[in-house]
């Protein structure tokens, strides 16, 4: 039994997936298995997929056409047997030792769950790094802004996944965030770690660009944690606004949509929107003079 399965959701990537899997195979840590489940791709994807599999046995490539990654993910649990359990999308990139870290940090049998700093890139290099809480995770911080931010930045034990019973298949954005909710509101200690081990690759008009679905996921998430006991508040509401401002900023949204999701946040509690001043200040600042300021360098500005 590996020490790790990653499972790679791949569909239309064969402009990135080759760097993501060159990101895994130079892991300093080689206890590993990778699954890359190809969810109907027309492009050249799947013969990335089969020549990495041709030239590492430790990776295997699965169809699931027309599944989406949650049900990729889910695969996990039937297709791979390692002890824990690492999501790696297409367009990500790892560091060298991310998982020779991670390794150390489930030596302590109290972590379920564990996720790092990440690195935000596009095609002009990085940008910047996310900013980590000061403990374990909770519900009502989830609520407000999720600093995992993507799946890539996510381990996990496998009996803690499989208790779970995994994602939600029907929801197409904030699946993640839902099933963080559900992870943490079981029990299960999700901690951060402080290293930067993920590169997050930005893009203008990827998925996390339709705002409109992200907030109907958002719908969904907010309505598990009211079946476990926690009722969001207009503080978490407005740090999520902030957040979905922020989005806006770095995508093509239109720049109103951009300025109404910042004067709602700051509306809806100033003190949940200027919890973290510079953050508050900077996309307020941002959604005004989106106004007036042409997309590109609209994009040269904010995609981070």
């Amino acid at each position: 039994m590996p020490r790790f399965s990653i499972v790679i959701p791949a569909f239309n990537a064969d402009n990135t997936l080759a760097d993501t899997l060159d990101s895994l195979e130079h892991q300093t840590l080689t206890d590993w298995e990778a699954l890359i489940v190809d969810d109907g791709s027309t492009d050249a994807t799947r013969v990335i997929a089969e020549a990495a599999a041709g030239r590492d046995r430790r990776i295997r490539v699965i169809d699931n056409p027309a599944k989406g990654p949650s049900a990729a993910r889910n695969l996990a649990l039937t297709e791979t047997t390692g002890e824990i359990i690492a999501f790696l999308d297409a367009d990500d990139v790892w560091a060298p030792r991310k998982l020779e870290i991670m390794a150390q940090i489930f030596r302590n049998a109290g972590i379920d769950a564990a996720f790092s700093r990440i690195a935000f890139f596009d095609e002009a290099g990085t940008r910047t790094v996310s900013s980590l809480p000061g403990g374990h995770v909770t519900v009502p911080m989830l609520l407000g802004e999720n600093p995992v931010c993507t799946m890539s930045n996510l381990a996990v034990r496998r009996a803690a996944f499989a208790a779970t019973g995994g994602f939600d298949t029907r929801l197409v954005h904030n699946e993640d965030l839902e099933w963080l909710i559900r992870l943490v509101a079981t029990g299960n200690r999700l901690v951060p770690v402080a290293e930067t081990l993920v590169y997050y690759r930005t893009s203008p008009t990827g998925l996390s660009a339709d705002l409109a679905a992200m907030s109907r996921g958002r719908e969904a998430a907010v309505a598990t944690a009211l079946r476990h006991g926690f009722r969001t508040s207009a503080r978490a509401e407005a740090i999520h606004l902030r957040y979905l401002a922020r989005r806006a900023l770095r995508t093509d949204a239109p720049p109103r949509e951009t300025l109404r999701l910042a004067l709602a946040g700051a509306w809806t509690s100033p003190a949940g929107f200027f919890s973290d001043l510079r953050r508050g200040v900077m996309t307020l600042a941002g959604a005004l003079a989106a106004q007036i300021l042409p997309r590109r360098t609209r994009r040269a500005l904010f995609s981070h």
